[in-house]
């Protein structure tokens, strides 16, 4: 006998609603493990068969969705290929930690229509796979004991419009000397996302 994966199919639209899911959980997951926000300020659930925390802020979860409904716009007109998460010492605005994720997209063979047979189950243990490697991070990367503030890049093609005034230039948040790590991947068969962590090492 053979075994037999569960197949589904999605265009463009449903593999960047994979995407734009797992950074909300991604995200969040950073925020609670590396204690940017008071622990008693995020709430338990279920996704990808883990536990995962989520900020209750309300202040945050309005930014936060700004941000993944943008990403969601530049993804489906593929002009986005990497997103950074700078962790900022808020004394000496130093950058003690990056996150960085690859999103390479086959802008020549994939349409807004077309579809493609995916196994679901497949990608969502690859993201689960990578969200538990997040989440042991913590035993490696240095302890954060000053007060930091987070940054969200979006890496994109040159002639990306900005949706607003809003939406400007940044530094690219390079530490330098950083020791890195390479995590897991998770392929859509439309995206394939490669993480990687850097950060300062303590002394």
């Amino acid at each position: 006998m053979s075994s037999v994966g569960v197949c589904n199919s999605i265009n463009l639209k449903g593999s960047v609603s994979i995407i734009k899911e797992f950074f909300n959980y991604c995200i969040n997951n950073i925020l609670f493990q590396r204690g940017i926000y008071p622990s008693d300020s995020f709430t338990a659930v279920q996704n990808y068969g883990l536990t995962i925390l989520m900020s209750k802020d309300e202040r945050l979860k309005k930014y936060l969705q700004i941000i993944f409904d943008q990403m969601q716009t530049f993804l489906l007109q593929r002009k986005l290929h990497r997103v950074v998460m700078a962790l900022i010492r808020m004394d000496t605005k130093e950058t003690i930690e990056r996150w960085e994720f690859r999103i390479d997209c086959d802008k020549e063979n994939i349409d807004d229509e077309k579809k493609i047979d995916v196994d679901l189950k497949v990608i969502q243990t690859q993201i689960r796979d990578l969200i538990r490697q997040i989440t042991a991070s913590i035993t490696y990367l240095p302890l954060i004991d000053n007060p930091v503030s987070f940054d969200i890049l979006f890496f994109t093609d040159k002639d990306t419009q900005l949706p607003s005034a809003d939406w400007q230039d940044s530094i690219s948040h390079i530490i330098p000397n950083a020791e890195e790590v390479q995590l897991r991947s998770f392929n859509t068969k439309i995206h394939n996302l490669k993480a990687s962590v850097a950060y300062k090492q303590n002394g």
